[in-house]
């Protein structure tokens, strides 16, 4: 089973939870999807509904994530058959254990297998490389499949859905054992894709400038791969 799953969150500090979740299960003989509205006693920020556009009202009778159809779905394949694939792995991950759920299957995380294979990519969030990559121009089709006709507003269910294009994408370049693989590999990175180096390479600044490695592995929530490839070039 591969499982396709997206999770919309309260905000971004250790305290917030899962306030919505999508999810497509794709096997050999049946596809599943589902969304769902959850409720984990906790407030969502109003900087965290700018972004996923879920408010307070909207939660505010929803269940919590253990009585979702979503979590008896994962629960029932939580096994080395399955395989969740998901855009930030780490995130995903951690959100769902802090709800009590932990992963046993499989994982591919298409966000830092990008990094690898397709790393001229400006930047490496999910709706960039929707466009980036023209995933949209096959996900009208793919929403009459998969998706049952369901109207696709920017929720999770519509980003697991990018997510399962962007395998399809990387698919094409590496095998799935190799996607695996991918996903637990530290990424080395050449440029900054931010900052006042921005698109300048990272091995060049280590020399002139080391000072700027060192403060920005100071940064709290630094990127994994950008926090290796810092203490790479400063070793």
């Amino acid at each position: 089973m591969l499982i396709f799953l997206d999770i919309e969150t309260t905000g971004l500090d250790s305290i917030d939870r899962i306030c919505s979740i999508g999810i497509i299960g794709v096997d050999s003989t049946d596809v599943i999807s589902m969304y769902e509205l959850i409720n984990e006693d906790k407030k969502i920020s109003s900087k965290a509904s700018s972004v996923n556009y879920i408010t307070n009202e909207m939660i505010k009778n929803k269940p919590k994530f253990k009585d979702t159809k979503v979590y008896n779905f994962l629960k029932a394949h939580n096994n080395e058959k399955s395989t969740i694939i998901t855009h930030n792995m780490k995130l995903n991950l951690k959100m769902l254990l802090a709800s009590k759920f932990q992963w046993c299957g499989k994982i591919i995380d298409t966000k830092r297998v990008t990094k690898h294979l397709i790393s001229e990519c400006d930047e490496f969030s999910l709706q960039f490389l929707k466009y980036e990559l023209k995933l949209y121009m096959d996900e009208k089709q793919e929403v009459l499949i998969y998706l049952k006709n369901k109207i696709l507003i920017q929720n999770a269910l519509g980003d697991a859905l990018i997510i399962k294009l962007l395998y399809s994408y990387l698919l094409d370049i590496k095998s799935y054992e190799e996607l695996i693989e991918l996903s637990f590999k530290d990424v080395l990175m050449e440029k900054f894709k931010f900052g006042k180096y921005s698109d300048r390479y990272i091995e060049e600044i280590a020399i002139y400038d080391r000072n700027y490695l060192e403060w920005m592995l100071s940064v709290n929530n630094l990127d994994d791969d950008l926090k290796y490839t810092l203490k790479y070039h400063l070793s």
